[in-house]
């Protein structure tokens, strides 16, 4: 790996991905997205990144990728309807799990529109490192929802990527097997797919067995290591490094995709391991050091404040910063992380057994390098120079609006806070 340099960073937010709210007693909270903004910015990291509130994503481009029907109905769909939707509901497997609440197409939009978004920074070269904190929702299929998510986000990414690059490496650090990237790309050879995840017990999705390597063209191109419950930062580490070390030196990834769920932390509500923050950062800091533009994504993470916590430090990673232990005083949610009001970056439970033995890791390591060693050589793709995207999206003013009307709210849809500039509360980031 090449020696540290600064990096561009790009980092997308709309306040209004962290307001909406799956219902009382389902553990996905999406306000664990406006605790990690609010963090971000009272740590000052703002000053190193340009901030963008991205746009929302066309149907149409939902649809490269998922059935037009399935998007028509997240479209249509509302909690006040749904009884006349009994049908749809059971074919795009609307359930407990996956309901249908107030705002969810927006929702979808939003963070899809920010992954697209990330892209288009990191295909026309406007930065090195992209930043989605809402993305990441991996479980999510063509034709239905699936694990909480509704719009594969990261699928997405990486077919606008893939219209740039030959080749877009996807790694993935959720407990849960990322399945709906998976299946996505298990026929493709220009789309590697790595997912470190918990397996066996029936723990869900069930898949991304170490002998789910891909098919026809993209056989040897999906990687699975499979764990069981208790892993810490030592037994990751040993198999998540070399690992990643050797997919870059056989694949030659043009872009990287980087889902940092952080449900695998210690003390999650809903996982079984046992890496401290630290630990789940290191992950991320080791992908930097390739110096490969990459788009980072947030996912899985059920204990909010440590969801908060860990994308907060690994933002600061990101951007070359050390921060303090010390939480800042001024964060609104500062009695949300009491006691101690710390990072807690080396938090781990004693209490858990790691169920990895030294045996086992060894047969994994072996059996992913050995798949590795099938792939002859980095695939060729014929690549047509393309010409970059317009800096500005086209934008349709409503009908009466003059150009200058049509650039300011242009500009204020899509403001941007640039890391020579300082503000104390940029844009209203805090509003």
């Amino acid at each position: 790996m090449s020696g540290e340099r600064k990096r561009k960073v790009a980092y997308f937010y709309d306040r209004d991905v962290g307001s909406v709210y799956y219902g009382h007693k389902h553990p996905m909270k999406p306000h664990r997205l406006t605790m990690t903004h609010h963090m971000v910015v009272n740590y000052g990291l703002h000053k190193f990144m340009e901030v963008y509130k991205p746009r929302r994503a066309y149907p149409t481009e939902l649809a490269s990728f998922h059935t037009p029907e399935y998007i028509n109905f997240l479209a249509t769909a509302t909690p006040w309807n749904l009884n006349e939707l009994k049908e749809e509901s059971l074919q795009y497997n609307i359930n407990d799990d996956c309901p249908v609440f107030d705002g969810l197409y927006d929702f979808c939009r939003l963070y899809a529109g920010a992954s697209i978004e990330a892209a288009n920074k990191i295909n026309n070269g406007m930065c090195d490192i992209a930043i989605n904190w809402s993305g990441g929702l991996h479980h999510a299929k063509k034709g239905e929802a699936s694990g909480f998510c509704y719009v594969n986000d990261l699928v997405l990414a990486i077919l606008e990527l893939l219209k740039v690059h030959a080749r877009v490496l996807y790694i993935d650090i959720d407990i849960h097997h990322g399945d709906g990237v998976e299946e996505a790309f298990y026929l493709s050879d220009r789309v590697m797919t790595v997912s470190f995840h918990m397996h066996g017990n029936f723990f869900f999705p069930g898949t991304g067995d170490i002998t789910d390597i891909g098919e026809k063209h993209g056989r040897y191109y999906s990687l699975n290591v499979p764990l069981a419950g208790g892993v810490d930062n030592a037994t990751f580490h040993r198999l998540f490094k070399p690992i990643m070390r050797d997919v870059i030196a056989s694949f030659q990834p043009g872009a990287i995709v980087l889902q940092c769920g952080a449900d695998s932390l210690a003390g999650d509500r809903l996982g079984m391991f046992n890496l401290t923050i630290e630990g789940h950062a290191e992950a991320v800091n080791y992908m930097k050091g390739f110096n490969i533009p990459m788009i980072v994504t947030g996912g899985g993470g059920y204990t909010k404040t440590n969801v908060a916590r860990c994308w907060c430090f690994e933002t600061a990673k990101l951007v070359g910063q050390d921060i303090p232990s010390d939480i800042p005083a001024n964060d609104v949610y500062y009695d949300y992380y009491a006691p101690g009001h710390q990072l807690n970056l080396g938090w781990s439970r004693q209490d858990l057994s790691n169920h990895n033995p030294l045996t086992e890791q060894h047969n994994i390591l072996e059996k992913i390098t050995e798949n590795l060693r099938r792939l002859q050589h980095a695939p060729g793709v014929q690549m047509k120079e393309m010409p970059p995207a317009a800096f500005l999206p086209e934008y349709q003013a409503p009908e009466g609006d003059d150009m200058d009307k049509r650039l300011t709210k242009y500009a204020v849809d899509h403001g941007v806070v640039r890391e020579d500039e300082f503000y104390d509360n940029p844009m209203g980031l805090l509003d």
